[in-house]
C-alpha cells in the first residue's frame, strides 16, 4: 500500500490503545475557548468552569469499564461498564471538524434521553467506537443476554448501529456547550448552598 500524495509505502496504521487515553486532547482548551467567545459578555461565566473542567478531566479504559472525572472543589466521577453501554454516538461540530475532535456519547438503557458519559477532546474518536463496539460485543457474549437479546445490530454496509438504529457516527450533534457550562455552572451554586445550610445549622 502507498502513500497517495508520495508514493511512497505508506505505514500501517497502529491499533488504538485505549488505555494511553487518560486526558483529552490539548485542542478541548482550544474549544473551549471559541465556544466561550461566542456567548461575547458571559465570556469569563462560561470559559473558567470549562477551563478547570479540561485541565480536570481524566479517563480510564480498564477490562470492566470506562471511567470519567473531573472537578477540584466538587469531583464528579462516572463509571460504566462495557455492558450498561447501550448506545454510542460520535458527534463533530463545525468547530470541532476544524479542530479534529470528537465527541462520543455513551447511552445506557437507564440513562433517560441524555448521555450517561460524553467523551471529549477525542481525534481518533471512530477507532474509540470501534474498541467500544468490540467491548460491548464482548460483555453481552459472556452474559445473560447475548447478541439476541439487545447485542449491537448492523447497517446494510456492516456497520454498526446505535440504539436509535442509526449507523453509529451519524447521529445529530451532542448538546451545546454553553448548556453543560451552565449545568456545571448552577450544579455548583446547589453545592455552595447546601456548604451554607451545612454552616448555619452547626
Amino acid at each position: 500500500m502507498q502513500d497517495e500524495q508520495t508514493g511512497a509505502p505508506a505505514s500501517p496504521r497502529r491499533p488504538l490503545d485505549p488505555s494511553s487515553i487518560t486526558r483529552p486532547d490539548p485542542a478541548l482548551n482550544t474549544y473551549y475557548l471559541f465556544t466561550s467567545a461566542l456567548t461575547l459578555f458571559l465570556f469569563p461565566f462560561i470559559y473558567i468552569p470549562l477551563l478547570f473542567k479540561y485541565r480536570t478531566l481524566r479517563y480510564r479504559f480498564d477490562e470492566e469499564g470506562v471511567s470519567m472525572s473531573w472537578g477540584h472543589f466538587f469531583q464528579r466521577e462516572t463509571y460504566l461498564t462495557y455492558k450498561r453501554i447501550q448506545d454510542i454516538r460520535v458527534s463533530r461540530g463545525v468547530i470541532q471538524r476544524w479542530l479534529g475532535l470528537s465527541e462520543l456519547a455513551l447511552q445506557t438503557a437507564s440513562g433517560g434521553s441524555s448521555a450517561e458519559m460524553k467523551i471529549e477532546g477525542i481525534k481518533d474518536a471512530d477507532a474509540l467506537r470501534d474498541f467500544l463496539y468490540e467491548r460491548m460485543r464482548g460483555a453481552r457474549d459472556g452474559g445473560e443476554t447475548g447478541d439476541e437479546g439487545g447485542g449491537v445490530g448492523r447497517g446494510p454496509e456492516g456497520a454498526p448501529l446505535t440504539g436509535s438504529g442509526n449507523p453509529a457516527g451519524m447521529a445529530a450533534p451532542g448538546a451545546a456547550v454553553a448548556d453543560e457550562a451552565l449545568a456545571l455552572l448552577v450544579e455548583i451554586r446547589d453545592e455552595l448552598r447546601r456548604v451554607n445550610r451545612d454552616r448555619g445549622a452547626a
